[in-house]
């Protein structure tokens, strides 16, 4: 891997969704989520996450350096004991001193991407100490209020053989006609280079993190989700890592907004999306990636 990155990044993601749900709430039944005050539609940076992670997983496998943390099926505290097991010094099931447990959280940083990344809390079982992780994303939120319409379902089979005569069986699924979010995320280089808690995130581990955006929805198709891409992907690169300009002032030159004469958008087409690249402050380089 390559060293740890050297520049602030901000960045603006628009993705949009058609027939699908993009974000279950369980506490609502499954339902889209949605902002109850203004009904336009939430998608948690958990959900992003969790795609980024498993296209990370698709391309990488269990290469050196890119394994995932939390992944479906394999237990947290199983990773801490391999990092006890892996660092010499260290006993899994005894306590560690403040140096062990820092040995463990750099072998975590090292091996993982997405505690790299994302960071993460390790402290339960083995002690692997906690890693604030220089990628935060925001929740998105859709541009424009959603409608969260439930569609009636039949299922022309049954599952058990004695029901084989009674009637089909009837379900409901949860969907967006449309809708078009908006997410906005940050890359800070000094949490990838703090020379106390640095993370180790790198040049290869920021181009694969762009790759993952772009690719967010290609692998993970399913029919509760419908049709799900990626729009358009702004990023913006300071000349340094403590930045030349504040985050908001960089977002708010990705502009969007409904085209006149459009009462109920259903498509991308039906917004303007723009850029204002005249506007970018000095020292700050924009980049439009998708």
């Amino acid at each position: 891997m390559t060293s740890p990155i050297q520049n602030r990044y901000e960045f603006v993601l628009l993705y949009d969704v058609e027939n699908g749900n993009p974000n279950g709430d369980p506490d609502a039944g499954n339902m889209p989520r949605i902002d109850p005050e203004t009904g336009h539609g939430l998608v948690t940076d958990v959900c992003l996450k969790r795609k980024i992670r498993n296209y990370v997983e698709l391309v990488k496998g269990d290469s050196p350096g890119y394994r995932i943390y939390i992944k479906e099926g394999i237990p947290l505290n199983q990773n801490h004991v391999e990092a006890y097991v892996s660092v010499e010094g260290l006993d899994a099931g005894k306590k560690a001193d403040v140096g062990g447990v820092n040995k463990a959280r750099e072998w975590m940083c090292a091996n993982f991407f997405d505690v790299r990344t994302f960071g993460a809390v390790m402290t339960t079982g083995d002690n692997c100490g906690q890693v604030r992780g220089p990628v935060q994303i925001n929740f998105s939120r859709s541009v424009d209020p959603i409608v969260q319409q439930e569609v009636t379902i039949t299922r022309q089979t049954v599952t058990r053989i004695e029901d084989a005569e009674k009637e089909r069986t009837m379900g409901r699924k949860h969907i967006v006609p449309y809708g078009l979010y908006r997410a906005e995320g940050y890359v800070s280089a000094k949490l990838a280079n703090d020379p106390a808690k640095g993370t180790g995130f790198s040049e290869d581990d920021l181009a694969l993190f762009w790759e993952a955006v772009i690719n967010l929805f290609e692998h993970d198709r399913s029919a509760a989700r419908g049709k799900m891409a990626v729009r358009k992907l702004v990023v913006f690169k300071h000349d340094g890592a403590l930045g030349n300009a504040p985050a908001h002032r960089l977002f708010e030159l990705v502009e969007v907004e409904r085209k006149p004469g459009v009462v109920v958008p259903r498509s991308y087409v039906d917004y303007h999306v723009r850029v204002h690249r005249e506007e970018t402050p000095a020292g700050v380089e924009l980049i439009e990636m998708a």
